[in-house]
């Protein structure tokens, strides 16, 4: 019996002291999780405060960056808007400069009024006369001389009025100072002082220039007489324009009697408006025709 009670007791004590070793082990975890949390917990607020500090640098450094962008493109944007308008500067003065050397290039004497109102000296000569085709002229055999650069307008325009089924011969076209002072003189043995009506003096004939043609037909001859009457008359005065040329001296016109073989070549632009407004050439003042000088061969 007592040796039960013995045994009893010292399975209690076994019992006893593992409860404590297995409490006592289970107590000491727990304080090493505990423990290793806190580690774990101050870890963490340790790599969030760091990560925040890197975020915060991050958004400075990128607000500066975002700032020096845009300094960069408004810098950028005033140096391309100072360069563009540079660029446009100097692009003027070159289309100036081009101007100007087209329009030093361009004889002023085209575009003038002549005809009793500017003289043309006895040395005037066109820079550069072309002869005229034969198969276009009135007497075939004869010279007819015309401006180069004004040539290729006339030109197109016989073309043009052959393809149309119109017959069209120039008769005359340039005539220097001497040929022009012969004719006059000549009239004047005939017609007296009535030949001022329908012949200019040498130096203010529109002929002088080389760009003024008299146009006739088979029909009419060099008498001129009808020509007013003909087909191609009034194809002149219906397309003439389309290449440049506009008749001088319309009826009822203050400087000759009515010439209507009489064309001169004023450029596209200039012969456009003449047509369009139903007024002549020598309606215009000299200032607003002299606008027209640097179209004249365009």
């Amino acid at each position: 019996m007592k040796h039960r009670f013995q045994t009893a007791y010292f399975i209690l004590v076994i019992l006893i002291i593992t409860s404590i070793v297995v409490i006592g082990y289970l107590g000491y975890q727990v304080y090493q999780l505990q423990k290793y949390g806190a580690v774990l917990k101050k870890e963490f607020l340790t790599t969030t405060e760091n990560l925040n500090n890197a975020i915060d640098s991050v958004s400075e450094e990128l607000f500066e960056a975002e700032k020096e962008r845009d300094d960069f493109q408004q810098k950028y944007e005033s140096e391309k808007a100072r360069m563009d308008f540079l660029a446009s500067q100097i692009s003027g003065i070159e289309g100036t400069v081009g101007l100007l050397e087209k329009l030093s290039e361009t004889d002023p004497e085209f575009l003038q009024k002549y005809s009793k109102v500017y003289f043309l000296n006895e040395n005037y000569i066109p820079e550069t006369l072309v002869k005229i085709s034969p198969e276009y002229t009135f007497n075939p055999e004869k010279d007819y001389l015309f401006y180069s650069k004004a040539w290729p307008f006339l030109q197109d325009l016989l073309s043009a009025a052959v393809s149309s089924g119109m017959d069209i011969k120039i008769i005359s076209a340039y005539r220097s100072f001497g040929t022009q002072s012969e004719i006059k003189s000549a009239y004047k043995v005939v017609y007296g002082s009535g030949a001022n009506q329908f012949s200019a003096d040498q130096g203010y004939s529109e002929h002088q220039l080389g760009t003024t043609v008299d146009f006739t037909t088979p029909e009419v001859g060099d008498s001129f007489s009808g020509f007013e009457k003909t087909q191609a008359y009034q194809w002149l005065l219906d397309n003439a324009y389309k290449y440049g040329f506009t008749l001088s001296y319309p009826e009822e016109n203050t400087y000759y009697q009515f010439e209507p073989w009489h064309w001169r070549f004023v450029g596209k632009s200039l012969a456009e408006r003449l047509y369009q407004e139903g007024i002549s050439f020598y309606d215009l003042g000299q200032r607003e025709i002299n606008q027209y000088l640097l179209f004249l061969f365009d």
